[in-house]
């Protein structure tokens, strides 16, 4: 019985949360610093997070990589031609 109390209680509807950051921007970049600092307090988290956007998030983990590698090809170019 208590094993279905607590499924139960797991069991929160998310979708209006869900909702809410899908229609406002400024409470999904919110939601997001917040998201950064649980994961700069808990160094483990880091390596967790990572590796659910590259499994789950597809399309997040490919504009990562797009930006890393950008960043890469910027800092290894020289002054003169467009680097930093």
């Amino acid at each position: 019985m208590k094993t279905e109390e607590l499924q139960k209680q797991g069991n929160i509807d998310l979708e209006p949360f869900y909702q809410a950051l899908e229609d406002d921007s400024k409470l999904l970049e919110e939601a997001l610093e917040i998201l950064l600092e649980m994961v700069h307090f808990v160094p483990k988290s880091v390596k967790k997070l990572a590796l659910f956007i590259k499994e789950d998030s597809r399309n997040l983990y490919n504009e990562i990589t797009k930006l890393y590698k950008s960043s890469q090809n910027q800092s290894n170019t020289p002054s003169c031609c467009g680097g930093h």
